[in-house]
C-alpha cells in the first residue's frame, strides 16, 4: 500500500512538471501564432478562452467519469489533449483548427490538475506541504517554457509545438503506467455531496475563482501585454514568464519547507493585499526594471494562494468536490482573457490588463469572508 501511495504521489509530481510546461507555454505559443498569422487581440483572447473552456469541461468530467468507467480509463481519455492539441497547433493555422487545438490542450490541463491534486493530496502526510510542492513542480515546468520554445523556434517555427506535443504524450504514458482504479466504482450512496451545503466550500470556490482568473490571465496575456505596450523589449518579453514562474516556484518551496503557513486565513488575506498593491504598481510601471521587479513581487504574493485555498477544503476534498470546485473556479479564466481581448481591441491593451484588479479585490473580499465564518465552518 505504501509503495502504491509513493508511486501515485511521485507520478503526480512528475506529470505536474510537464503540465506546467505545456499549460504555460500556451501564453508564449499564442503570441507566436499572433505574430505568424496576424491575429487581432480579440482572436488571441478567444484562443486562450477556448483552452480554458476545455479546462472547465475537463474538471466536471474528472468528477463524473471515474464513477462511470473507473479512474484510470477516464484519466487516459482526457489527458490525450496536450499531445493532440499542440500537434494540431504545429500543423495548421486555420482558426477553427486552432480553436479545437486550444480546447484539447485545456481538456488535458483540467484533467491533469484534478488528477494530480487527488494523487498528491490523498497520499501526503502533510496535505498543505504536499500541495505546495505539487504546485512548485508546476512552476518549475512553467519557468522552463520560454527557454525551450526559444531554442526550438530557432531551428524551426513549428518545432516548439512538436516538443510540447511529445511532453503531452509522456504525461499520458506516466498515467498509463501507475496503479489507479480501472473499474467503475459507481454504487448508489457512495458519492458524498454534503460539501454542497458548506458555506466554506462555496466561499473557497469563490476565492479560487478570483485567484484562477488572475493567475491564468496574467500568465496568458503578460507576454503579449509587454510586447504591445513596449514597456519591455520584444526580445525579453517572452522571458517574463520565466520571471513569474521562477518567483512562484521559490515562494512555494519556501512555504513547503521553510515558512510553514500556520494561520492560513490571515495568510490568504495578506497575499490578497499584496496582489492588489503590486498589480496596481505593475499596471502603472513605465520602466523595464520597475515592471520586472513589480512582476516579481506580484508573483511572490500570488504563489501560495492556490494550494492554500485547496488545502483549506480539508476533509471535503474528493473527486466529486474537486470536480465542482476547480471547474467553477476556472470559469473566470474563460471569461477574463476574452474580456481583455475585447477591451484591448476597442481601447488599449493596458486598460484591458488593468481590469484584472477587479479579481484581485475579489480575492481579498472572499478571504476576509472565509476568515469571519463561525469556527465550525472556518476550522
Amino acid at each position: 500500500m505504501e509503495q502504491k501511495q509513493t508511486q501515485q504521489r511521485n507520478a503526480g509530481f512528475a506529470t505536474f512538471i510537464l503540465s506546467g510546461l505545456c499549460a504555460i507555454s500556451s501564453g508564449v505559443v499564442v503570441s507566436l501564432l499572433q505574430e505568424t498569422y496576424g491575429f487581432a487581440y480579440s482572436m488571441t483572447g478567444t484562443l486562450l478562452s477556448f483552452m480554458n473552456i476545455g479546462n472547465l469541461l475537463a474538471g466536471f468530467a474528472s468528477g463524473i467519469l471515474p464513477s462511470k468507467m473507473g479512474m484510470k480509463p477516464s484519466v487516459l481519455l482526457l489527458s490525450f489533449g496536450y499531445g493532440a492539441g499542440y500537434l494540431l497547433m504545429g500543423l495548421s493555422g486555420w482558426i477553427p483548427a486552432l480553436m479545437l487545438a486550444f480546447f484539447l490542450a485545456g481538456l488535458a490541463r483540467g484533467n491533469v490538475i484534478n488528477t494530480c491534486t487527488i494523487l498528491v493530496g490523498d497520499n501526503s502526510k502533510n496535505r498543505t506541504k504536499g500541495l505546495n510542492i505539487l504546485h512548485g513542480c508546476f512552476a518549475f515546468g512553467a519557468l522552463l517554457c520560454p527557454f525551450i520554445i526559444a531554442a526550438a523556434s530557432a531551428r524551426h517555427p513549428n518545432l516548439p509545438m512538436i516538443i510540447l506535443a511529445a511532453s503531452g504524450g509522456i504525461i499520458w504514458l506516466i498515467f498509463a503506467a501507475i496503479p489507479m482504479e480501472t473499474k467503475s466504482t459507481n454504487q448508489k450512496g457512495k458519492t458524498d455531496w454534503s460539501f454542497f451545503r458548506s458555506k466554506r466550500f462555496w466561499m473557497l470556490t469563490g476565492l479560487l475563482f478570483c485567484q484562477t482568473g488572475t493567475e491564468g490571465t496574467v500568465a496568458g496575456w503578460m507576454v503579449t501585454y509587454f510586447k504591445g505596450s513596449q514597456i519591455i523589449s520584444s526580445q525579453l518579453s517572452p522571458y517574463t514568464v520565466t520571471i513569474m514562474w521562477a518567483t512562484t516556484l521559490t515562494a512555494r518551496m519556501l512555504t513547503a519547507f521553510f515558512i510553514p503557513v500556520k494561520k492560513i486565513y490571515s495568510a490568504m488575506i495578506a497575499m490578497s493585499v499584496g496582489c492588489i498593491i503590486f498589480y496596481l504598481g505593475l499596471m502603472t510601471a513605465k520602466s523595464q526594471t520597475g515592471a520586472i521587479l513589480l512582476l516579481f513581487a506580484f508573483s511572490f504574493s500570488m504563489a501560495g494562494m492556490n494550494p492554500t485555498i485547496v488545502s483549506c477544503a480539508g476533509r471535503m476534498t474528493s473527486l466529486a468536490s474537486i470536480g465542482i470546485m476547480l471547474p467553477v473556479a476556472s470559469i473566470s479564466a474563460i471569461i477574463m482573457p476574452w474580456i481583455i481581448g475585447i477591451i484591448a481591441e476597442h481601447s488599449t491593451i493596458t486598460l484591458g490588463m488593468s481590469s484584472i484588479i477587479i479579481l484581485c479585490v475579489g480575492m481579498l473580499l472572499f478571504a476576509i469572508a472565509v476568515k469571519r465564518l463561525p469556527s465550525e465552518e472556518a476550522d
